[in-house]
């Protein structure tokens, strides 16, 4: 199964120092992988991703990936406001106010 890989910030550097590339890099991975198979498949702590985009949306880690998949690491310290806008964060009614 093939998916196309994109990380971002210092996730590149720790791709890297694992052999993975992270700049529209195709994988092949098993079929029936989530997110967070291929995140320990690279080498990645979980923790270091806060976010993961599949498609152009974010979903949870636990999401099963399918053949063709493009997905994005987002790693913690995205800045507040866009953590909003990007849909890492969902709005409470006291900031809709």
């Amino acid at each position: 199964m093939h998916i196309i890989l994109n990380a971002f910030s210092f996730l590149r550097e720790k791709l890297t120092q694992n052999g993975f590339s992270y700049l529209n890099a195709s994988l092949e991975i098993k079929e029936g992988m989530r997110v967070m198979d291929v995140i320990d498949f690279m080498g990645l702590d979980e923790s270091l991703v806060e976010a993961v985009f599949v498609n152009h949306l974010v979903v949870p880690k636990e999401t099963k990936l399918q053949d063709g998949d493009r997905i994005a690491l987002v790693p913690p310290g995205t800045p507040g406001s866009y953590r909003l806008m990007l849909g890492m964060k969902e709005s409470s009614p006291s900031q809709l106010a």
